[in-house]
This record gives C-alpha cells, sequence and structure tokens, in this order.
C-alpha cells in the first residue's frame, strides 16, 4: 500500500482521503463504539498552518476531538492571536463551540521560562504546556536525567500549584530524546505534573521497541503524538509522501503501539500529527483537506484499536 500511495495524483488521493469531514468524524464515533478503549483527540492548531484560531475552534468536533492545542511561531500563530484578540473573546468562542483549551505548545519559551504561560494556561482552563528538554552534555546520560529533572522541581512546584502539567517531548538532538533518556526521564520525575508528550517520529521506527518503551514509561506519558516519521519534514516532496508522518498513510504498524497504549490504560490526550515544509502553512491546501486527512488518519487508528481487543480477547 505505501508504494501504492507514492503514485496516487493529487486529486485521486483527495478522492479516497476520507470524505467529507463530517463524515469521517461520524465514523469514528461509530469505531469507537465498538470497543471500551478509546484515543481522547486534541487538535492541534499548527496542522491548520496560519488559520485564524476561531475557525480552528470550529473545526475541533469535525475531526472528532474535544479541546484544542495552540501553537506559536513558526508552527502556527494562534497563541499569539488570542493574545490580540483578547483572552476574553477567545474564551467566549470556545464556550460557544463547547471546546476546551487544553495546553498550549511552547518550544520557544523551553523548560525554564513557563512562570508566566502556566498562569495564563491555568487562568484559560487549560491544564497542560508542551516544550523541550535542554541540550545534551558529555556527562553520562542518567546522570543528565537527573540533573533535568532536578532543575525543574522549582517550576513542576509551581505546575502543581496551578494544576497545570509540563510535557516533555523527546525532541530530536535534545537531553530528552532517546528511548535510554525516556526512561530515565520516567524513573526519576518527581512529580505527575511533570511528564512525557511522547512522539514516536523521534523514535527508531520499530513498533514493538515504540510498544514496549510506552509499557516501561505507563503513567509519565501525558500526551500522545500519533505521529511517525514517514519520509521526514525537512524538505519539499509531494503531498502523498509528506503525508507519509500520519497513522495509515506511512509504513509504521501503530496495532502494537495503540496495544500498549491500552495495556497501561492510557487516558491522555492524543493528537494527529505532522510538520509540513515549509512550517506555518497547512498541511493541506484547504481547511476541509485537512480534516478529511486527520479523520481519514484517525479512522485507522479505531481499527487498531479493534484489532487489538480482538487479540487480548
Amino acid at each position: 500500500m505505501a508504494g501504492h500511495r507514492r503514485t496516487l495524483s493529487r486529486r485521486r488521493f483527495l478522492q479516497t482521503a476520507g470524505g467529507t469531514a463530517v463524515a469521517g468524524c461520524q465514523t469514528i464515533q461509530a469505531d469507537r463504539s465498538q470497543t471500551a478503549f478509546a484515543l481522547n483527540y486534541m487538535l492541534a492548531s499548527s496542522m491548520y498552518g496560519k488559520t485564524d484560531v476561531i475557525e480552528c475552534i470550529r473545526q475541533v468536533d469535525r475531526i472528532g476531538a474535544s479541546c484544542i492545542d495552540l501553537w506559536p511561531p513558526s508552527h502556527g500563530d494562534q497563541r499569539d492571536q488570542i493574545d490580540e484578540i483578547g483572552h476574553d473573546k477567545f474564551v467566549d468562542a470556545l464556550k460557544d463551540a463547547s471546546v476546551g483549551l487544553e495546553m498550549t505548545t511552547r518550544y520557544d519559551l523551553g523548560p525554564y521560562r513557563l512562570q508566566n504561560e502556566m498562569e495564563i494556561v491555568s487562568r484559560l482552563g487549560g491544564k497542560m504546556i508542551v516544550c523541550g528538554s535542554r541540550a545534551k552534555t558529555d556527562a553520562p546520560l542518567k546522570t543528565q536525567v537527573k540533573d533535568f529533572v532536578e532543575s525543574m522541581k522549582p517550576h513542576v512546584a509551581k505546575a502543581e500549584t496551578l494544576g497545570v502539567t509540563i510535557a516533555i517531548e523527546n525532541h530530536s538532538s535534545a537531553l530528552i530524546n532517546s528511548p535510554d533518556s525516556l526512561k530515565f526521564f520516567a524513573d526519576l520525575s518527581p512529580s505527575p505534573n511533570l511528564g512525557i508528550a511522547l512522539a514516536p517520529y523521534h523514535l527508531p521506527q520499530d513498533a514493538a521497541s515504540i510498544a514496549a518503551l510506552i509499557k516501561h514509561c505507563g503513567t509519565s506519558i501525558v500526551h500522545f503524538y500519533a505521529w511517525e516519521h514517514g519520509l521526514g519534514c525537512h524538505r519539499p516532496m509531494p503531498k502523498p509522501h509528506e503525508l507519509m508522518q500520519l497513522p495509515g498513510f506511512g509504513t509504521l504498524d501503530f496495532v502494537p503501539i495503540v496495544r500498549a497504549l491500552m495495556e497501561i490504560d492510557y487516558q491522555g490526550f492524543t493528537e494527529i500529527f505532522m510538520h509540513p515544509t515549509p512550517r506555518g502553512i497547512p498541511i493541506m491546501k484547504t481547511t476541509g483537506e485537512v480534516n478529511s486527512v486527520i479523520n481519514r488518519s484517525a479512522n485507522y487508528l479505531s481499527r487498531c484499536i479493534a484489532q487489538s481487543a480482538a487479540g487480548a480477547m
């Protein structure tokens, strides 16, 4: 199938991408009813480029999600937009759509400049901020992770008082990146308010090893990116190739990964995710097309859940 996708024309690809967003959402809900376990979806605003934040809110229900994650430049600018339009107007739009702000993504702030953002996220009803860790050094890996966790304690203390979780993504070239660093981090983290935003994209693309890592990290995983490496995201390529970052479009088998999430009874949110090239543009030309490919990926993940549940019987 992967080889076939590489040869699809854009028109033919969109014709097979899952129909309308509404129909896709209905299919997702139908698939979810087949098993007790379900992925709780969140909309990543960066998937829509720099689309107006109010318009992004309107898409949440159309992709079977319940809440939104706001990104700053360069991947999007919705986090900046809410400062420009006013937080009250943003909250009113959330209420009108029965949508929650769950988190903001702030790689631009890093792990040590989140104090003000935590207050804003908490005030707006959010529960999480995703960021990266810090640079690696030549010290032993476990020592580095231990030192990083220790350095986060004042920030975690504030997160605890505000009811916010700091989620560290295993981002490329950062300290918390490799499977071993994630295991050390999970073992050493002193608080449920300091967790892991797990991105399979940045891991070796072996489903069994990713599943084993999920089971090791367990409840330390507070956010999950449904995102595979595919052919990468740092150079221009035909759209069907770029979309191979999405589950069901690439070659990574998500059945063992989903099964591992089921085994740890993962209750956090999931973002169906990818990066376009260049950054800051929608992953597809129109909002409806963005919704269609996200829904197609969600339907694939629903089939993975059903297969995993059947195998466990």
